[in-house]
């Protein structure tokens, strides 16, 4: 297995992280703790991992996680599906929807991200001398979006729900590590993307926000609703041979998640793993954390909303109810 996971590593290399040492365990530490793989896609919501292990909650629970950057939610599935991933840290949810619905019990969440206008993750970008003031005026334009057919389904969605089709522009999905360099280059008129990349595309004056938490506001109806539009997964296979090593992970987990909801120096991470300048990494909009036992009746039918529209737009393939994929420690 850990074999297979070395060739999913390389298939992160261009990312823009700081990995490698940072990321892989030390040799004392392989020799006395239970491992465990985690499929990581390299934004925002990916902050759990690294708080829990640099603040010392995986080691704690005597765990050893190796983190694995992968470029896109496709190949964490086929990490999952194949037994080389045990779990993820923020696999879109539409993704991990449609996996169950082609595979049953595939995986389950544990943690759930919710991000709208407050929690704000998801943007549509535009360079800052764009004469463009809102989305209606994407038409004709060329537009880069982030990878992925999940990312590619809410980019459009949002589009659509403010009267555009998909002939009335052009997309192109683009790895997360090329998004600067797209919105600098020229070569598109607006991006869909996500922070921290928008951060730091406005803060070194290439771009603007043109609308922002556009899940809660254009596909759910409300700017507070909770989008859940990624979090933690774990392989069902894994709950099922692991049980003990998965309930040590989820508390490790939670207090992962109450550090970054609650505890502002946790950003400081931003900067060390993301690349994020520490002059702006106070600043960069994230998600609200939650364990899936925390959720509200009024948030799972958000997630189950967003995921029955994915369904209508064809990319989940069968009608899912979501609440069996949501596991409670």
């Amino acid at each position: 297995m850990f074999a297979t996971s070395r060739k999913l590593t390389a298939l992160a290399i261009g990312l823009a992280i700081t990995a490698g040492s940072s990321i892989a365990p030390s040799a004392a530490d392989a020799q006395t703790r239970d491992k465990v793989t985690m499929g990581l896609f390299i934004a925002s919501s990916a902050m759990p991992y690294f708080i829990a292990r640099e603040r010392g909650y995986f080691a704690a629970e005597n765990l050893e996680v190796e983190g694995i950057p992968l470029a896109n939610h496709q190949l964490i599935v086929q990490g999952l599906v194949k037994g080389d991933l045990e779990t993820a840290s923020n696999l879109l949810s539409v993704e991990g929807v449609n996996i169950n619905a082609i595979r049953p019990n595939t995986l389950q969440y544990f943690s759930i991200n919710c991000q709208n206008a407050k929690h704000q993750v998801e943007s549509f970008v535009v360079p800052p001398d764009s004469k463009i003031t809102k989305l209606e005026e994407l038409k004709g334009k060329r537009i880069f979006s982030a990878p992925g057919p999940g990312n590619l389904f809410v980019a459009k969605g949002v589009l659509k729900a403010v009267g555009l089709d998909e002939k009335d522009y052009s997309m192109q999905e683009q790895q997360m590590a090329v998004h600067i360099g797209a919105i600098k280059g020229g070569q598109f008129d607006a991006g869909y993307t996500l922070e921290p990349i928008t951060s730091m595309m406005v803060a070194q004056g290439l771009a603007r926000r043109l609308d922002v938490g556009l899940i809660a506001k254009y596909m759910l109806g409300r700017t507070d609703a909770c989008a859940v539009l990624a979090g933690g997964a774990m392989s069902v296979k894994f709950l099922k041979e692991r049980p003990q090593v998965a309930e040590r992970l989820a508390r490790a987990w939670a207090k992962a998640l109450n550090d970054g909801n609650n505890d502002p120096k946790a950003r400081d991470l931003l900067a060390s793993h993301m690349n994020v300048s520490p002059t702006i990494s106070a600043t960069v909009p994230l998600s609200y954390y939650n364990m899936v036992k925390d959720l509200k009746p009024s948030e799972i039918a958000d997630l189950q909303n967003l995921v029955d529209q994915a369904t209508a737009y064809g990319l989940v393939k069968t009608k899912v109810d979501v609440r069996p994929m949501l596991k409670t420690f």
